[in-house]
């Protein structure tokens, strides 16, 4: 679907300045760009973290738009709460019938990928008509930098640290875009706070589907990527150039690849900026930075044939 920027330019924020969100955080530039696509005609649930702390500090709210804090395990479940009893609304004519509202639930990989996953599957798996968007910064950022299941292998954090004995996280990382197409949704995407134009565009996109949909996007962070603040958008773009984050979405079964670099970029390159893998980058004992290389060229391959036999 195209989107018309010179027309959303014009429309007020829905998210306000003077939240608190740390310089060179990202995260409110997708925020934002939601926003725009969705319109004031909008009710937005919050899991707990980073951007719900940030955003709503008692007494205030950087949100004009109808905003419900909730708890990190039941996004998905408050937001499909509404959106039911919106429905109910509309049969009992107190809600005109062509009145249209959209419902977004945004949580960080800590509430998607793992704490509130029953929830989000939940919601998905009962078709109801909503967006569920999942900023990914691959740990829990906002409680000090413990791992979740979006943490990729060999990375520091506070409860993987490199050691004698391991070598930052041991475990592979949830595909968590891939256990929500498991469900068989309508409509499914990836996308990077690099691309806003693609983001965008995905967005609206899945607020036209009359069911679920659910957006994966990466957002650096850099207090827990350990690189500078300026190059968090800088670090996104190059997650799609090694294709290590891959951009795509599946529309009612058919994949489309949006984003195809046409000079690959290796992993290390990606990994040499952030000190979350400067350990395997200066020597890397276990093996992960090729191990890495090997699951970047296979998934996309896969994800390349996905595309051909969809079409």
């Amino acid at each position: 679907m195209a989107i018309n920027l010179k027309e959303m330019s014009a429309r007020p924020e829905l998210l306000v300045g003077g939240h608190r969100s740390c310089a060179g955080c990202a995260a409110p530039a997708i925020l934002r760009q939601a926003l725009h696509v969705a319109g004031p005609d909008t009710v937005v649930g919050f899991a707990t973290g980073c951007m719900e702390v940030s955003t709503t500090i008692y007494p205030y709210t950087a949100w004009r738009v109808p905003y419900i804090h909730c708890a990190f395990e039941n996004c998905a479940a408050t937001v499909s709460g509404v959106e039911a009893a919106y429905r109910v609304l509309q049969r009992k004519g107190r809600i005109p019938a062509d009145k249209k509202i959209n419902f977004i639930a945004f949580g960080g990989d800590g509430a998607s990928y793992d704490i509130g996953f029953q929830s989000l599957s939940g919601a998905m798996e009962r078709g109801h008509r909503m967006l569920y968007v999942c900023y990914d910064n691959n740990a829990y950022m906002n409680t000090g930098t413990q791992r979740s299941s979006a943490t990729p292998r060999g990375a520091m954090t506070n409860t993987s640290p490199n050691g004698s004995i391991i070598s930052g996280k041991q475990q592979s990382r949830k595909d968590l875009t891939a256990c929500v197409l498991a469900h068989n949704i309508p409509y499914v995407a990836q996308a990077s706070v690099s691309n806003p134009i693609d983001f965008m565009r995905k967005v609206a996109r899945a607020l036209e589907i009359d069911g679920p949909s659910f957006i994966n996007i990466l957002q650096p962070c850099h207090r827990g990527w350990g690189c500078k603040p300026e190059d968090s958008i800088e670090l996104a773009r190059l997650a799609v150039e090694t294709r290590w984050w891959p951009l795509y979405e599946v529309d009612h079964g058919r994949w489309k690849v949006n984003n195809k670099p046409k000079t690959v970029v290796p992993v290390v390159d990606w990994f040499r900026i952030q000190a979350r893998f400067k350990h395997m980058v200066a020597g890397d004992r276990d093996g992960i930075l090729a191990w890495h290389q090997e699951q970047v060229d296979k998934a996309w391959t896969e994800l390349l044939e996905k595309e051909e036999k969809s079409q």
